[in-house]
């Protein structure tokens, strides 16, 4: 079946910096988008970032100039700067792929706490 695991996630003080990683496996047909999204309590699941290609990537007005995403392959990588307590969530690894239907797959999450 296919799977998403993420990793990297971790405690983390204000204004430093975190690398999430995730590996996506048996996808039968081609990804066409990977990112991340967060999840805090009583919120609704918002986007970070995305990447349909590696010249194509959008940014919440929030963590952009402060996260990076990029992707290889099955591989989805978030580079998170500049880390803010407001970042604190739980972190959701997301890829799309395109077979007859478009289908979306979605992580466990990893959590990242920030604070001091």
């Amino acid at each position: 079946q296919v799977q998403l695991v993420e990793s990297g996630g971790g405690l983390v003080q204000p204004g430093e910096s975190l690398r999430l990683s995730c590996a996506a496996s048996k996808i039968r047909f081609g990804i066409t988008r990977m990112g991340w999204f967060r999840q805090v309590p009583g919120k609704e699941r918002e986007v970070v970032a995305t990447v349909s290609s590696p010249e194509k990537t959008n940014y919440s007005d929030d963590v952009k100039d402060r996260f990076t995403v990029s992707r290889n392959k099955n591989m989805v990588y978030l580079q998170m700067n500049n880390l803010e307590p407001d970042d604190t969530a739980v972190y959701i690894c997301y890829v799309r792929a395109a077979g007859f239907n478009v289908d979306d797959y979605w992580g466990q999450g990893t959590q990242v706490p920030v604070s001091s």
